[in-house]
């Protein structure tokens, strides 16, 4: 306590003020009097006696500094004497103190931004209890990707494994809701159907209500649903007596049995807000839905197991379950080799974590160029101030206290960098947001928290020390007696060096980016060169929900979206109208088997499934190869009529003419009892899930021959002009069939082919963004090199001027100095580039990384740059007059 009480009394001290000294002051004075008075009392003369006190006391300053010593803390004062002539530094040097701080605040908020995004998506636990244990489980046959699950596989794993405490499957659901008693329209919802134990997989239960049970999740049992805290507030306006209530979902009666809490995050499906159960058949008929790979699996490990463990004994059930069920595998497509743990969240991750780790790469370029431009910019400054340093060294200061003096003024500099940086940082995690591509994973937990923080912080001391250093050894470095002569030129000649080992540094670094963004900008324009299969102009589509339980017969359901087309086509400006059961670049294909008569088998090979109503191709302008469209006459009762593409065609019947070929295309072909369907047409090639997926086998088969309809169909609609003026005209034809569907993911064709390459444009874009900073960083440290070689050397090239130097060959000296310099950073630089382009090779479309194209344009950019850097102190130069330069020396 009395430790704590001295501290106190000492820390405060140090704030006590001129009063505090006057009182020392006093009190010394007091003590020098005393023994004055008695060395006069004893016979001394009294300057005598003064001095006599003086030394008696130790000397008046050395006994005021030890008794300030003793009272204050001094370590402590020295460093607030240090931050006080930091501060007065950057007071009177406020032009270098704005372009230093607005520098690092450059380098520092734009890698916290990224930061910002890398931490919660790549680096931290995924926001459930032992999420660690959280795994993703796939079906693989040989040499294919990775698949959903069936049903069958879910049951058969779920039944016997002992590797999970709990395991799930879901998939998406849509359903069109009006509660009850309310005259609200109805609205789509985003939502999941999912098996019982799906919340219990995260660890996550409802906040009210209850969770779901097993007897919930059976074939045909009670319609219950748990909502999402978002909609309950939204839709219901938190309605404390919800839970217990019925609501309407897709015209049945579903009872509200529970609500997540605000903080429930569902990372497989972050729009979802509405969940109710599966309730699959567990006869499992062998040509049904649940045999057919729709179903995302998802369990906890138990405590201890690990995925390598729980891959082995699910490989010796999956061998159990395809002998159990060998019909049913073989109905879905073949049997199934192995099925895949992997770790939810690298599973999430997988397809981002490349372009967020090159970004991240990027921005740590970034800020490296601008520490050492802020290096830079010290360096010159520490030129001028060598008479300083020279001065402290000579009064006795060590090169530990010109180190400690050296860190604060560092320090204070990237502090304010920090603190502007995170205003940066802030807006452009924003930015990040806003730009991000759809499905990246958690980006609504992106934001500048704790952890950012303290990554800007570590960032910012990091630099002031590194900084503080490489002064320190540069100022340790000179004579003293030259540095006091501030005039010598030997004085700023190893600063010289250094500052431009630095310019090559930043020269380097910023050849690596613009490569890099060179690159990724050849491969979109590669991309949108791509040819999609169709014409995107004034094209517009919309996601129709059918008229849902009102019409229990397909023959209802196909009337009311033949209703909706005849309406469509009647608004003014419509060319043409189809309805579609999936639409290009959206992903997630839909694929089915397909069975030749001239086969004799059901060979199985898959094709895309596109259900299309008469119109739909005309609409997207898909060209016809041979043969005819669908039309109106394709109905039901009609000789089932198919197309096929440009790639199933090549690959079944090669050269030959596949019309009036036979096949059968679904779930149940080589059932002898399906009618055959004859191929009255073959059109060109679409791109379904990306513009840089290869071609893939697609059929088109008429709305009233396929098995089922269904429920949700994409209208694609073709216009005279803009799309976008006619979409509430088209709606409003649909709602005057039935105003309760809904009409959702309104969008013109022109921007999906936008959001299909999402991704590397994000990537694109900030590779852009740091790239031209970087390129006006190193431009801007170029022109400080030789802005401060030139006014040092101002004698030098006086005489070189009064020896007959025309102004040409001055400025053809500054000029080849800089572009040296530009000429060695460029070629350390292309050797950086072919590792960082290497490393971007798998974001690249169609273009090679070692394009030499880009390399080429990259170097002629920097040149460029470097010239136009280079001439403006070169300029100067050659206009100094020599007589005025040696009058000044």
């Amino acid at each position: 306590m009395r430790k704590l009480r001295a501290f106190t009394v000492r820390l405060f001290s140090l704030f006590a003020g001129p009063r505090a000294n006057a009182e020392l002051d006093a009190e010394i004075e007091s003590h020098v009097a005393l023994d004055t008075d008695a060395g006069i009392r004893a016979g001394l003369d009294p300057r005598e006696a003064r001095r006599q006190a003086l030394i008696h006391l130790g000397g008046a300053e050395q006994t005021r500094q030890a008794q300030r010593d003793r009272q204050t803390l001094p370590a402590l004062e020295d460093l607030l004497h240090d931050l006080r002539h930091g501060l007065r530094i950057m007071v009177r040097n406020p032009s270098f103190t704005l372009v230093t701080v607005l520098t690092l605040a450059l380098g520092i908020g734009a890698a916290t931004a990224i930061f910002s995004a890398v931490k919660p998506i790549l680096i931290d636990p995924l926001p459930y209890p032992h999420a660690s244990r959280l795994m993703m489980l796939w079906e693989m046959r040989s040499g294919e990707r990775p698949m959903a699950v069936t049903f069958g596989t879910f049951r058969g794993i779920s039944e016997r494994s002992h590797s999970f405490d709990s395991i799930a499957v879901l998939k998406a659901w849509q359903p069109a809701i009006s509660a009850t008693g309310q005259s609200a329209p109805a609205d789509r919802l985003e939502g999941q159907r999912v098996s019982a134990d799906y919340f219990r997989v995260f660890g996550i239960a409802p906040l009210q209500g209850r969770d779901f049970r097993a007897s919930d999740d059976r074939f045909r049992g009670p319609n219950v649903a748990i909502l999402s805290d978002r909609l309950w507030r939204r839709r219901f306006n938190a309605d404390p007596d919800l839970v217990g209530k019925q609501i309407v979902l897709d015209d049945a009666q579903f009872t509200v049995i529970g609500i997540m809490p605000a903080t429930f995050e569902n990372v497989l499906a972050p729009s979802a807000e509405i969940w109710a159960p599966l309730q699959y058949n567990p006869a499992l008929p062998a040509d049904g839905r649940e045999w057919g790979h729709h179903l995302h699996m998802i369990a906890r490990l138990r405590d201890g197991v690990t995925a390598v463990q729980a891959t082995s004994e699910t490989a010796g059930l999956l061998h159990t379950l395809g002998q159990i069920n060998a019909t049913g595998y073989n109905s879905s497509g073949g049997p199934v080799d192995a099925l895949v743990v992997n770790p939810l969240q690298r599973d999430l991750t997988a397809a981002v974590r490349p372009a967020l780790l090159a970004v991240l790469g990027a921005v740590l370029l970034v800020l490296l160029i601008a520490c050492v431009n802020v290096a830079n910019l010290l360096l010159a400054r520490g030129s001028r101030r060598n008479a300083e340093f020279a001065m402290r060294t000579a009064l006795g200061a060590s090169g530990k206290r010109l180190l400690r003096q050296l860190l604060i003024e560092c320090l204070l500099l990237a502090a304010c960098g920090c603190l502007l940086g995170l205003g940066i940082a802030a807006a452009g995690a924003r930015a990040l947001v806003a730009l991000s591509p759809p499905g990246l994973p958690r980006i609504n937990a992106v934001s500048i928290n704790g952890g950012v923080f303290l990554f800007a912080l570590a960032v910012t001391t990091l630099i002031g020390i590194v900084v503080a250093l490489v002064l320190t050894v540069q100022a340790s470095r000179h004579n003293l007696r030259i540095g006091v002569q501030a005039g010598s030129r030997q004085s700023t000649g190893g600063r010289s060096l250094a500052r431009r080992a630095l310019v090559v540094t930043e020269v380097s670094l910023a050849v690596v980016l613009l490569v890099s963004a060179g690159l990724l900008l050849r491969s979109m324009q590669r991309l949108f060169a791509v040819d999609p299969g169709f014409d995107a102009s004034n094209t517009l589509t919309m996601m129709v929900q059918g008229s849902g339980h009102r019409d229990q017969t397909d023959a209802g359901e196909i009337r009311f979206f033949q209703q909706a087309l005849e309406n469509v086509r009647q608004v003014p400006g419509v060319v043409s109208a189809g309805f579609t059961s999936q639409l290009p670049l959206t992903g997630s294909p839909d694929v089915y088997g397909t069975e030749f008569e001239k086969d004799g088998k059901a060979n199985g090979d898959p094709a895309l499934r596109y259900t299309v109503t008469p119109g739909y191709i005309e609409a997207m302008r898909i060209p016809l190869r041979r043969g005819r469209l669908l039309n109106e006459n394709d109905t039901a009762g009609a000789p089932i009529a198919v197309l096929i593409n440009d790639s199933l065609a090549r690959r079944e019947f090669g050269s030959a003419d596949p019309i009036g070929q036979h096949m059968r295309v679904g779930p149940d072909m080589g059932h002898a009892d399906r009618p055959w369907a004859t191929i009255v047409g073959v059109v060109g090639n679409v791109k379904q899930e990306s513009l840089a997926v290869g071609e893939e086998d697609a059929f088109y088969i008429a709305t009233a021959h396929w098995q089922w309809v269904d429920p949700e169909q994409t209208l694609v609609v073709r216009t005279k002009g803009s799309a976008a003026s006619v979409a509430s005209a088209i709606r409003d034809a649909i709602w005057s069939v039935d105003s309760n569907v809904p009409v959702v993911r309104v969008a013109t064709i022109d921007s999906l082919l936008a959001a299909t390459a999402a991704e590397r444009r994000f990537v694109l874009i900030l590779f852009e963004a740091f790239g031209l900073v970087a390129l006006c960083l190193a431009a801007i440290g170029m022109y400080g090199v030789l802005a401060g070689s030139v006014a040092e050397r101002t004698r030098e090239l006086g005489v070189r001027a009064a020896f007959g130097a025309t102004r040409a060959d001055i400025l053809a000296l500054i000029m080849r100095q800089g572009m040296a310099l530009t000429a060695i950073g460029l070629a350390i630089g292309m050797c950086g580039a072919l590792a960082a382009a290497r490393a971007l090779a798998a974001m690249l479309f169609s273009v090679s990384w070692l394009d030499g194209l880009t390399y080429f344009a990259a170097a002629a950019v920097l040149l460029g740059v470097s010239a136009v850097a280079c001439f403006i102190p070169a300029r100067r130069a050659a206009s100094i007059d020599p007589m005025q330069a040696l009058r000044a020396e």
